[in-house]
């Protein structure tokens, strides 16, 4: 949710990030006052650059692009 950032950016404000578990704690801390609260995983599998997608993949998932940036923010939608 993208109304979270502001609340995370604070919770990690003027730390040293000296350790994987010193972000996930800092993150798994922060809260709103309206009760949302985060459920952090850290995912430790390596990823493969450049790898490419299926040929059908645009036909089973369409990529919806974002209308401010559409270069970084976009949506795999999964048809049903």
């Amino acid at each position: 949710e993208h109304r979270f950032f502001p609340h995370v950016t604070r919770a990690c404000e003027g730390v040293v990030f000296d350790s994987v578990e010193t972000v996930k704690t800092l993150i798994s801390r922060t809260s709103t006052s309206k009760g949302l609260t985060t459920i952090v995983h850290i995912l430790d599998k390596i990823y493969e650059t450049g790898r490419k997608y299926a040929a059908d993949f645009k036909e089973i998932m369409p990529i919806v692009f974002d209308t401010h940036l559409p270069k970084w923010n976009y949506r795999a939608i999964p048809q049903e």
